[in-house]
């Protein structure tokens, strides 16, 4: 089980919730869980999340392993120019 933080506008997306706890090994499965537990999060998921492990940023690297102590965020992107 990894600790997941919230940033941003996720938080009304999950009723205000900023730390969540999931059961999951990638950053892919933990998506997956999270529109599951929350469905509100899948138009940030499909828009782009921006995953925070240990203070690295992976935007595209969803097979990446979560170590089950790490520092995680996400956060939706940020779209600018």
């Amino acid at each position: 089980m990894v600790e997941v933080k919230l940033w941003g506008a996720l938080h009304p997306a999950t009723g205000g919730v900023s730390t969540i706890e999931i059961e999951a090994t990638t950053i892919r499965e933990l998506l997956r869980k999270l529109q599951e537990q929350y469905p509100d999060t899948a138009p940030f998921v499909k828009n782009g999340i921006a995953v925070s492990i240990d203070g690295v940023l992976y935007r595209d690297s969803w097979e990446k392993k979560l170590p089950p102590s790490a520092e995680i965020y996400l956060l939706p992107r940020i779209v600018g120019g």
